[in-house]
């Protein structure tokens, strides 16, 4: 998740951190480097501008105190405005007073909207709601199948009338839902692969018969900008009420993200992180700017084993975290529920470090067998204390797994670097380098 703007703007923050003080001069070759990083990125120009404005406004003339370092401080400043650039805090779903809450999807085909319905169902089903999916994407080759499958796979009714036009399947889904009583209808409407007057009007017409309480655009946080572009000609026409960013487990470049809000002045409400029905996150600035600044995602990695595991177990996981004990039989036990959490590098990456740690190392998904043959292998004991695991012990471990010498010391030292990060983490340089900058301010 937005690795190459990450690297960027470490590289930019370099110029800042030998430094013994903040100045004119090496804020503003800091911040050059930080701007061409963000335009690299295809964020908005003027947002851009205003960006880079905003932090070197606040950090002249802004005196170092105590243990903190200028870096450190020119990090708090950027973290800050990265927030503020994105929302400041998390934006939910507004429900209605009085049932059905309508939620109409809009989106250009091949965004993932027809899927994101589905995940915001399933989301909405885990918080006891009983939502309606409506298939009135009638275009698209396979469109209600798709919606149907995916309503089937989470055990949800798909409403769809053969032969209809799409404003009488959303109306005739309205009086289906307060029939039956469901208390949230989701609104699938068409897509096109670019946007025409034809597709505007009906959407238009969608909105004016079941007058929706929530407006949702989706778009493919990979396009960047035309995103946001086209996030605005849907605005301009529907009025929406907020955005889903899709694809942001893929090759994000930051775009989409970072300026979306400032454009159009509606929140980014969800994330897509993968195909998966269950792989849909509430937007929250403060963990997306965090994990830009290669400061991890510690909560979101705890919510995702809470979503897993009982709150028992969750917490003795976050306990052993916390502690820097979680040893290989904690790992072994957590293999399958990490593997129902999503793509082991995104969920390593949360880890504050890890990123940077992880650059060069391929991870292959498939390999999860590997590592739990080369586990298994181990005994009781060194799986406690993988201190214990020499070379004659390596040798052993790797001939009773069936892999190689290079495989068993390739996962030791992930560990071992995973180890490490945590231990530093609860060690507080996080909470040091946050903590004080918080009085650092004008």
């Amino acid at each position: 998740m937005f690795e190459s703007l990450s690297e960027k703007l470490e590289e930019a923050l370099k110029r800042i951190r030998g430094q013994s003080k903040l100045t004119e001069d090496n804020v503003s070759e800091a911040l050059a480097e930080v701007r061409r990083a963000l335009l690299d990125a295809d964020v908005n120009f003027n947002v851009v501008k205003k960006f880079i404005d905003d932090v070197k406004e606040k950090s002249l003339g802004l005196e170092v105190k105590g243990n903190v370092l200028p870096g450190q401080l020119m990090i708090k400043l950027i973290y800050d405005e990265l927030v503020q650039l994105m929302g400041s805090s998390k934006d939910d779903i507004k429900m209605a007073p009085q049932a059905p809450t309508v939620i109409m999807v809009a989106g250009l085909q091949g965004s993932g909207k027809t899927t994101f319905c589905a995940k915001l169902a399933m989301m909405l089903k885990k918080k006891g709601r009983m939502p309606l999916l409506v298939a009135a994407d009638i275009y698209r080759p396979a469109a209600i199948d798709q919606l149907k499958t995916l309503g089937q796979a989470i055990a949800l009714p798909v409403f769809s009338k053969d032969g209809a036009d799409p404003v009488a399947i959303a109306r005739e889904a309205m009086d289906h839902a307060r029939k039956v009583g469901r208390d949230v209808v989701i609104v699938d409407t068409a897509g096109r692969l670019t946007i025409d007057v034809e597709m505007m009007e009906e959407v238009a017409n969608i909105k004016a018969t079941v007058n929706p309480h929530e407006i949702l655009f989706v778009c493919d946080a990979m396009t960047g900008q035309d995103a946001v572009n086209t996030a605005q000609a849907f605005n301009e026409k529907l009025g929406l009420t907020g955005v889903v960013l899709t694809k942001l487990d893929g090759d994000t470049r930051g775009g989409a993200a970072l300026s979306i809000r400032a454009v159009l002045g509606k929140p980014i409400k969800f994330v897509g992180v993968g195909e998966k029905v269950d792989a849909l996150e509430p937007f929250h600035p403060e963990r997306i700017a965090s994990r830009i600044l290669g400061m991890g995602d510690i909560i979101t990695l705890v919510e995702k084993a809470q979503q897993q595991i009982d709150d028992k177990e969750a917490a003795r996981l976050e306990e052993k975290l916390r502690k820097n004990q979680f040893n290989f039989e904690d790992f072994l036990d957590q293999v399958n529920t990490i593997k129902k959490m999503g793509s082991i590098r995104d969920l390593l990456g949360m880890i504050p470090g890890m990123d940077k740690a992880l650059k060069n190392i391929p991870i292959d998904e498939r390999q999860f067998a590997r590592v739990e043959a080369i586990i298994l292998s181990m005994t009781l004991k060194e799986r406690r204390d993988p201190k214990l695991l020499n070379g004659s012990r390596r040798k052993r471990i790797a001939a009773g797994s069936g892999t190689s010498i290079q495989d068993v010391n390739r996962l030791i030292k992930q560990f071992e670097d995973m180890q490490k990060m945590m231990k530093n983490m609860t060690r507080g340089k996080m909470a040091q380098m946050m903590g004080p900058m918080a009085g650092q301010r004008r």
